[in-house]
């Protein structure tokens, strides 16, 4: 045998001390400090590139559209035109069979893209106005557009 007794622990092998564990929790709080502030302004970002590529999906499904009946759907037939064959004005006489997507997402915000036919910088715009949902504004308030995309 080894000259230990079975069940018997020597003394001061047992778990940390209390600096050991102040000091790791110390490093753990360094750590979060650096890492928290960037992983924070990072959701704001994801959103604004969820936001142009839901745009650049959009703008797939319009053309798509245009292709098959010589021209977008208006303003007031708006983006659920997409969806399902537009009752009013002009109707689309080739309209693909289940429409040309599931359905009209929401922007990453929660709210209605803003659909305007025919545009004033192309043949359509297409906007998210960001968290406020508000025309104009700065930062994460700040508009997508599908003419800035290009």
């Amino acid at each position: 045998m080894d000259g230990k007794i079975p069940g018997k622990r020597l003394r001061g092998k047992g778990g940390f001390t209390l600096i050991e564990i102040m000091v790791v929790i110390v490093i753990l709080g360094l750590l979060a400090a650096l890492v928290v502030p960037k992983l924070i302004g990072r959701t704001e970002e994801a959103k604004k590139t969820q936001s142009r590529v839901q745009i650049k999906h959009l703008q797939q499904a319009l053309e798509l559209f245009k292709l098959d009946n010589g021209f977008f759907p208006t303003t007031d037939q708006g983006l659920e035109a997409l969806v399902r064959v537009p009752e009013g004005g002009r109707v689309p006489k080739n309209y693909r069979k289940g429409g040309y997507l599931d359905r009209v997402p929401k922007d990453p915000w929660g709210n209605a893209y803003v659909y305007v036919c025919p545009g004033t910088h192309g043949d359509y715009d297409i906007s998210s106005y960001g968290a406020d949902n508000a025309p104009g504004g700065e930062g994460e308030d700040a508009d997508i557009n599908s003419w800035d995309a290009q």
